[in-house]
């Protein structure tokens, strides 16, 4: 597992380290524009299940933690899937990984 971890009282965010490399790639992208956004997720059976969400904002304090040393060979379409989303809905939202398009 990997952790986002976010705001001065260091709130702890736990995903697959799969799902955080992408959402690291989608999250900063919008923060680079200087863009405040809602992120949001399912909540995993071992915290209750549901959903949960967080405001992001330039300005916070924000750390990507991985456990695994490689990088993970990410998967464009997922990113531009969430980005797509997230400009639409003002919302960025952790989405099931569609398959990469073949060319």
């Amino acid at each position: 597992m990997a952790t986002l971890i976010y705001g001065p009282q260091n709130l702890e965010i736990e995903f697959e380290e799969r799902v955080l490399a992408h959402l690291k790639v989608a999250v900063l992208s919008k923060l680079r524009r200087n863009e405040a956004f809602s992120l949001s997720w399912a909540e995993d059976a071992s915290t209750g299940h549901g959903r949960s969400s967080v405001w992001l904002h330039p300005a916070v304090p924000l750390h990507f933690r991985f456990r695994e040393t490689h990088q993970q060979k990410l998967n464009r379409a997922w990113i531009e899937q969430m980005l797509s989303a997230a400009s639409m809905h003002g919302e960025l939202a952790v989405t099931p990984e569609p398959q990469e398009p073949r060319g």
